[in-house]
């Protein structure tokens, strides 16, 4: 049995590696729009993800505005795939009968 990560398993991380998951970058705004944080919760769970290897963070201009834009690095789409995985073993189980007030 493979533990969850707990990198991956707080709330906020999660919905983010799962958001970037599903494309190859994402604006900033657009991940913390979608998430629905502020501005500085994005910034903190981000660089732990970063500080996991798992997100990379690129900053750049689009004009004269500075834009930061967040993606998966391989390692971070094996370890989602993996945490994904150890998730669907777990809710793949069947419930006793009895257990937890399930009739």
């Amino acid at each position: 049995m493979s533990p969850l990560d707990p990198v991956i398993h707080a709330p906020v991380r999660l919905q983010i590696m799962s958001l970037l998951a599903a494309a190859q970058e994402a604006e900033f705004s657009f991940v913390r729009d979608s998430v629905e944080v502020s501005d500085s919760v994005l910034s903190k769970q981000a660089a732990a993800l970063e500080n996991a290897g798992y997100v990379a963070i690129r900053k750049g201009h689009v004009g004269k505005r500075p834009r930061t834009w967040l993606s998966l690095t391989p390692e971070g789409r094996a370890e989602f795939r993996a945490y994904v995985a150890e998730l669907q073993r777990i809710v793949g189980r069947p419930i006793a009968s009895g257990q937890d007030g399930v009739p």
